[in-house]
């Protein structure tokens, strides 16, 4: 029962992320909007439900199984895929550097700010 309860759980962030998108006409995926809502709730909370735990768990131990579903549709738009392999590869190569370099300056204004003696402007050492 702890596990269907905690599903219910991310079913239902999941459907309130997808209507609250579709009614702010936003353009983003729904169970993304709802897992941030969810995350915000169990920031103010400040704890897990053990059910929500008990799921989260549950599915992360099968979360391979989560990718059948993308192979397959990659074995059904093969011939798709080696048409258009050019402007494929090119969009991954630029998305990842472009990644890449983001999280290489959010790892260094991090440090930067986290690092012992780091002082804001304005701030003084009193």
């Amino acid at each position: 029962m702890m596990f269907l309860n905690g599903i219910t759980w991310l079913l239902v962030f999941q459907l309130a992320g997808e209507v609250a998108v579709r009614l702010l006409d936003w353009p983003v995926p729904g169970p993304v909007l709802g897992m941030l809502m969810l995350f915000i709730v169990l920031l103010v909370a400040r704890q897990v439900p053990a059910s929500l735990d008990t799921a989260s768990t549950g599915l992360l131990a099968h979360l391979s199984l989560l990718f059948v579903p993308a192979g397959v549709g990659i074995m059904v738009h093969a011939d798709r895929l080696l048409a258009e392999w050019l402007p494929i590869v090119a969009v991954l190569l630029v998305t990842t550097l472009l990644t890449m370099l983001f999280t290489t300056g959010v790892m260094l204004l991090a440090s930067r700010w986290l690092a012992p003696g780091y002082q804001r402007e304005g701030q003084s050492h009193d």
